[in-house]
């Protein structure tokens, strides 16, 4: 499997800030992924013979599967930038240029489709969701990873009161559907997407994905040693994750 040959982008962001993600959240650098994300990753494809691992990046997840057992693994991303770093750490994963809401797999073709943190970078989460139903064998799981919809709503953060002398976690306009251009770092710009939760709920329902198990975990150790004030906030979660069967 390989890319459509085209040329990147040098003004799309994701392109141009390739580097920083690979430096900052791969290969152990980043601590949410190596407590969290990928214990829960392995734990939700633990069996699956055929994975499929939409927003790849540069692949740590799907090399994860790979070393696990799966016997086909591919990795789809619509960055040229992160299917080059995939490639060279290669891992045995099979790779493809391809966004979300268009792959180019047959019908039934999956035991396991994993998404993480991707959803809040799609403008119109739909098709995605419809795309994943399809590709999925019947039986087969959908591992689902967002940060947490509820408390990163638009302008949510700890509150610190010094005239009440309280602390809090302010909720944002969350009913509210929101796209923005976040700066990440000094100079990283990205695009997120905020919507109720309920829509990714009900766009599962809708595709025949049954919700089987939902997880909200708390920061992990790694995170909270990184700054005093965020142990304040160590009950409010980052992560969310949804674990659907697609029925029969």
């Amino acid at each position: 499997m390989t890319d459509d040959g085209a040329d990147s982008d040098p003004d799309d962001p994701w392109e141009r800030n390739a580097g920083w993600w690979q430096d900052g959240f791969t290969d152990g650098a980043d601590a949410e992924y190596e407590e969290q994300i990928l214990p829960l990753a392995r734990e939700c494809l633990a069996g699956a013979a055929r994975v499929l691992d939409i927003g790849t990046g540069e692949g740590q997840i799907a090399r994860l599967a790979v070393r696990d057992g799966a016997a086909l693994v591919v990795g789809v991303d619509p960055t040229l930038a992160q299917l080059a770093a995939a490639r060279q750490r290669a891992g045995g994963v099979r790779y493809a240029r391809s966004s979300a809401d268009a792959l180019p797999f047959p019908e039934d073709s999956f035991d396991a489709v994993v998404v993480c943190l991707v959803f809040e970078h799609i403008t119109d989460h739909r098709p995605a969701i419809a795309e994943i139903a399809r590709v999925l064998a019947p039986g087969g799981r959908f591992a689902f990873f967002l940060n947490h919809p509820l408390l990163q709503a638009p302008n949510s953060g700890w509150i610190i009161d010094h005239i009440l002398e309280e602390q809090y976690w302010r909720i944002g306009p969350y009913l509210t559907e929101d796209v923005a251009m976040e700066e990440l770092a000094p100079g990283v710009l990205l695009p997120f997407v905020h919507r109720p939760l309920s829509q990714y709920v009900n766009a599962m329902a809708g595709n025949g994905l049954l919700i089987e198990r939902m997880e909200e975990p708390a920061p992990p150790e790694g995170f909270l040693a990184r700054a005093p004030e965020y142990r304040d906030a160590a009950t409010i979660p980052r992560l969310l994750l949804m674990v659907a069967r697609k029925l029969a």
